[in-house]
């Protein structure tokens, strides 16, 4: 495996959002590691129970009025279980415990992602398709 080739999965990485990509061509094997991206929040409490949030520099959190659904695996997100049909939630959707928020694939598994608590969708953080990592947020809901 030359330089080139492997700048090539460098920015294959980059561009899906991937930390870490293992590649074996006949004996040779090459491991790409890359820290993921940061991305600190800060949350502030507006009037009429809504959660608006804004960049941080320094990284405290405060009045944190919302549930955050997060990805519990490295995969792909769907909102909806097929193509060509309506997604799973939207925003303003009254949901309850247990009820499928969304799919996220992870190893040709679907691993179905459903609601831990009663509350209403304030925020879809992603987009269908979009590779998620662990930990990832999801959704936002408020109770």
């Amino acid at each position: 495996m030359n330089e080139t080739d492997i700048r090539k999965y460098a920015v294959l990485m980059q561009e899906l959002g991937l930390t870490g990509l293992e590649i074996t061509e006949g004996t040779k094997a090459v491991r790409l590691d890359r820290s993921a991206p940061v991305t600190v929040t800060e949350t502030i409490a507006v009037p009429g129970d809504l959660a608006v949030s804004r960049d941080s520099s320094d990284g405290q959190k405060e009045n944190k009025n919302y549930i955050s659904v997060k990805s519990p695996v490295v995969g792909v997100f769907y909102a909806a279980p097929t193509e060509n049909v309506s997604p799973y939630v939207a925003i303003g959707d009254r949901v309850q415990k247990g009820q499928i928020l969304c799919i996220v694939e992870a190893m040709k598994l679907m691993n179905e992602i459903a609601a831990e608590e009663d509350g209403v969708i304030t925020e879809i953080c992603v987009t269908n398709g979009q590779v998620v990592e662990f930990g990832t947020e999801l959704f936002r809901m408020r109770k």
